[in-house]
């Protein structure tokens, strides 16, 4: 607006010379068609036109330069004409009274981008700023510890202090663009905070899990200033970077008493343990905080990729082995579990059979026992049988001695001890006669007398009726 100002302007100041070196002509009067047009322009304008039309460019200068625009997300430090300056944080139309305007991002993202090399081996520029307002980077190449090689991407979102006007104030007028303020303050910050990250780590660390230790180097540096390092060395294992290249190895060090050591960075640090840094080269001297940094990417090089091939072939036939291993385990494991199982069967089987045979002997063992109480239960019975027969027996005796002794005549007494033989007899043939045992027992103790005296008594009763 303000260029179509100016140009209203010069118009008007055009035209109002021309009125007065062409004046008006008359219709007869010729000339070359290039001054009729003139005239003709002259004829149908005036200095009140000319005047109209330099107000209006002087409007449209005016009013541009009067307001503007400030974009949401947006903190922008005017300059004034007389020396002055201010700072606008919120949106909407402003008055910047024909004063520079310095607009800054609150949040500034920066992308690396890993981009395919040309056939002559070259990347591609740098490719600016995109219309999502992300700074676009080609990656940079960096150096590890161990002399690996990668190209880096990462990305980054750094804030401004917007609340703090001062210092936004003086960094504005330090930097005078965004653009500025990108590529000759953080983009230097953050390519010497990444050199100096690598110099701290081996790319072997960083791919066994030391990436976030990594990423927190690099805000920290970026944030707050770079780390004073120093060197030590250390006694390692050399080792070929590539087997086919024996001219290049992983460790760069130096050799002391016949012993490969590595030269090493560390931080240094104070009696407190905090590191020490260089603070001059940081961005919060500018007001500004790194809300984020992440490596999002990295080409290894070749020859690095090559030893990351093998230790994945290796982890994968490690891993293969261990299955193999644990397979094999778990079938000994099987196969003694199966041992262990049929052992177990087997020995129920034999302890049921055992049980069985046991069972079986106390059976026979009790019923022998039964079969035994049941004939002593006879013989007690058969005893006390035989002993009723001899008492009665006595009893008959006596009976008859009294009677011989009273003048029995002995026809008649041997008609009484006839008839008490009879008796006897019966008594032992009847049906409530002495019931002999149906089985026999020997013992070895000798107190058992014969079992047909010790049923009948014979020898006792015998005895006794002879003497009788």
């Amino acid at each position: 607006m303000t260029n179509l100002g100016f140009f209203l302007i010069v118009v008007a100041v055009v035209m109002a010379i021309m009125i007065n070196v062409f004046p008006s002509r008359t219709e007869t009067q010729s000339g070359p068609s290039g001054i009729n047009l003139i005239h003709r322009l002259v004829k149908i304008w005036s200095i009140k036109k000319s005047i109209i039309l330099g107000l209006v460019g002087i409007a449209f200068a005016t009013i541009s330069g009067l307001f503007f625009y400030n974009p949401a997300g947006t903190a922008t430090a005017i300059q004034y004409l007389w020396g002055g300056d201010a700072a606008v944080t919120t949106q909407g139309v402003k008055l910047k009274f024909w004063g520079k305007t310095i607009p800054i991002s609150f949040e500034i993202a920066l992308q690396d981008i890993i981009i395919e090399k040309d056939s002559n081996g070259d990347k591609i520029s740098d490719l600016g700023r995109t219309e999502e307002g992300i700074y676009h980077r080609n990656a940079q190449t960096r150096e590890f510890a161990d002399a690996i090689k990668a190209d880096i991407a990462a990305a980054l979102i750094v804030s401004i202090n917007y609340n703090n006007s001062e210092l936004f104030l003086e960094m504005a007028d330090k930097n005078r663009s965004e653009s500025k303020l990108v590529y000759a303050r953080i983009y230097p910050v953050y390519d010497q905070a990444l050199k100096n990250t690598c110099k701290l780590m081996d790319a072997q660390d960083y791919i066994s899990g030391a990436s976030s230790q990594f990423d927190y180097y690099l805000k920290d540096q970026m944030e707050n200033g770079m780390y004073l390092t120093e060197e030590v060395y250390e006694s390692i294992n050399e080792t070929l970077i590539n087997p086919t290249d024996s001219n290049r190895t992983v460790a760069m060090g130096r050799i002391d008493n016949n012993e490969k050591r590595e030269k090493r960075y560390r931080i240094r640090k104070d009696a407190s343990g905090e590191p020490i840094r260089d603070a001059s080269n940081s961005l919060k001297r500018y007001g500004l905080t790194v809300q984020q940094v992440a490596v999002t990417n990295i080409d290894w090089e070749a020859s690095f990729d090559n030893r990351l091939k093998d230790q994945k072939e290796q982890v994968a036939q490690t891993q293969l082995e261990k299955q193999e291993a644990e397979k094999e385990y778990y079938a000994t494991q099987k196969a003694i579990a199966k041992g262990e199982r049929e052992k177990a069967e087997t020995r129920v089987q034999l302890e049921k059979q055992q049980l069985e045979q046991t069972i079986t002997a106390e059976t026979a063992s009790k019923t022998a026992s039964y079969k035994e109480q049941e004939e002593t239960n006879l013989l007690a019975a058969a005893r006390k049988s035989a002993e009723k027969i001899r008492v009665i027996a006595d009893a008959e005796a006596y009976e008859i001695s009294k009677k011989v002794s009273a003048g029995i005549t002995p026809e008649k007494r041997l008609q009484m001890e006839l008839d008490a033989s009879v008796e006897r007899t019966r008594a032992l043939a009847g049906p409530n006669g002495i019931q002999l045992p149906t089985t026999v027992f020997g013992g070895s103790n000798g107190k058992e007398a014969g079992m047909l005296e010790s049923i009948l008594g014979a020898k006792i009763l015998s005895g006794e009726i002879g003497n009788k």
